[in-house]
């Protein structure tokens, strides 16, 4: 089945962001996710899920573990399991990226402290 924004599962996280399950099996998670300027996700790590965020729009930070890292549309970057990360759109434009996780994070999602 062809899968888009328009009929794929959709859901809000965070402050006014949006996410579409393009792929929603046990063993593999296809997400495109939307960000407004000035919005984040909270600091967080998965014990099983290791995660590839591909950016597709505008300019998204990461921090994973204590490393802070700015991504251009085209770049993509890797979280390992057990490693804390969080994404910031710290731009004045939106911000759409893929999130790439296998098995998925669904149940396996463990907030952190902010430092």
């Amino acid at each position: 089945m062809i899968r888009n924004l328009e009929n794929a599962e959709h859901y809000r996280w965070g402050d006014r962001c949006d996410g579409w399950r393009l792929l929603a099996g046990d063993d593999l998670a296809v997400i495109q996710e939307r960000m407004p300027p000035g919005t984040s996700e909270v600091l967080h790590r998965h014990e099983r899920a290791r995660q590839l965020f591909y950016l597709l729009s505008g300019r998204l930070q990461i921090s994973i573990d204590t490393a802070t890292f700015d991504l251009t549309a085209g770049d993509s970057i890797e979280v390992a399991p057990g490693r804390p990360h969080q994404v910031r759109n710290v731009s004045s434009d939106e911000v759409t990226f893929l999130v790439i996780s296998a098995p998925t994070t669904r149940g396996d999602r463990i907030e952190e402290q902010e430092p």
